[in-house]
């Protein structure tokens, strides 16, 4: 009978932290950042269906970076225990500190106890009534968790994305400055993921508007904060001269009586002028729709 070869429990589990930072830093980065009417997501993904941001509760969200079937577990598992809590005691009772503890829990004990750890680094954010009551943590695949003040940067190079965060980010951003601070960091990975996306300039990738995933908790919603950005909206917020200095009250960009915008006036349906005195008048009657000439009503 063979004997298994022994390996300290030391260098199993720095074996164990250099599969998972190197597995996790070949997917594409994400950024939560503060901004000054609440917290905004920004990742790197062009599918439309497979999310990286996602609602968790009222005013709690979930982003990840890694393995897309372990982090979609996690989030489900989040969603069951926020559904859980806030029915069986109160709403309020539902923290983005309690739903990091959870996650804490199930990422150490698989790190510790199963063959191989998972492959994700998440973060959870709370919006809260004012800049300072906001909370962003960070978990990383062993279960540790970091309280972190105005953003966090997760996957790719998150070392050298985060430096430059350091350097140019700052409270009180307006969501566009805080969106187009964003992409122009993401835009600095190399992108050593499957597959390509963006162009390649000289200074970087030029991330375009289809390739984000963008999403915010918006302080100023009553209930539910969670809020998904894209289409023309997104690249209003990301146009160099865009007028606007926060997210407009509508996702709904087709014209109307207000363009939300641009807010420009949209022009009003013209009256026809009333007859002047003098002028004939017809004395027949208004043709009605759906009621030709010598038909009845």
């Amino acid at each position: 009978m063979s004997m298994p070869f022994y390996v300290p429990p030391e260098q199993q589990m720095k074996d164990r932290a250099d599969y998972a930072r190197r597995n996790i830093a070949r997917g594409r980065p994400v950024i939560v950042l503060g901004y000054d009417n609440g917290i905004a997501f920004v990742a790197e993904n062009a599918s439309r269906s497979l999310h990286k941001i996602s609602e968790i509760y009222d005013r709690i969200a979930f982003a990840a970076a890694g393995r897309y079937n372990e982090f979609e577990n996690l989030r489900v598992a989040g969603v069951r225990y926020a559904d859980l809590r806030g029915y069986s005691y109160d709403r309020s009772d539902v923290t983005a500190r309690g739903l990091a503890n959870a996650y804490a829990q199930i990422l150490g004990n698989v790190f510790t106890q199963d063959s191989k750890p998972m492959e994700v680094e998440l973060a959870v954010a709370q919006v809260g009534e004012t800049p300072e009551t906001d909370q962003i943590y960070r978990l990383t695949y062993d279960g540790s968790v970091a309280d972190e003040q105005g953003f966090v940067v997760m996957g790719g190079q998150a070392d050298a994305i985060a430096t430059g965060m350091q350097e140019r980010w700052r409270p009180g951003l307006t969501l566009s400055a805080a969106l187009t601070l964003a992409v122009e960091m993401l835009s600095r990975d190399s992108g050593n993921g499957s597959g390509g996306n963006g162009t390649d300039t000289p200074g970087g990738r030029t991330l375009t508007s289809d390739r984000l995933e963008v999403a915010v908790l918006d302080r100023a919603r009553p209930r539910r904060a969670f809020r998904r950005l894209g289409g023309q909206l997104l690249e209003a917020l990301l146009a160099p001269d865009d007028p606007t200095t926060d997210v407009p009250s509508s996702d709904d960009s087709r014209p109307g009586k207000h363009d939300t915008l641009t807010g420009e006036q949209a022009p009003e349906t013209p009256v026809p002028p009333a007859p002047a005195p003098g002028d004939p008048v017809s004395s027949e009657p208004d043709q009605q729709p759906g009621h030709p000439e010598g038909e009845g009503a």
